[in-house]
């Protein structure tokens, strides 16, 4: 799984951990399918785990939550995260400034 998906699945799960299935899945912009095979990977690992909501007449629907571990690799991948995001970053301001210099 990338880092970016596991950083945004993470930090949504955090902040809010009653969304459905297919509420993450439209907010992250990936298919139902991907989300349930992150969300198993990231159960499996012990960083998430998914409890059924007692009062729910829809048993269907989990609130998912960041285990102690998920907290550790949520914030481990945030670091790589934005090490990543700022490496374009720099790469980007590179490339405009040599496409401003061939303007001149």
């Amino acid at each position: 799984m990338q880092d970016e998906i596991t950083y945004r699945l993470l930090k949504t799960i955090e902040e809010d951990p009653t969304q459905s299935q297919r509420e993450l899945s439209k907010s992250l912009g990936i298919s139902l399918g991907k989300l349930n095979y992150c969300l198993k990977a990231l159960t499996d690992k012990g960083l998430v785990k998914a409890r059924n909501f007692r009062s729910n007449p829809h048993k269907a629907d989990y609130l998912y939550l960041l285990t102690p571990a998920g907290a550790e690799e949520k914030a481990r991948v945030t670091v790589r995260f934005l090490k990543r995001k700022m490496r374009e970053y720099e790469q980007l301001e590179q490339e405009i400034a040599e496409l401003q210099n061939e303007m001149r």
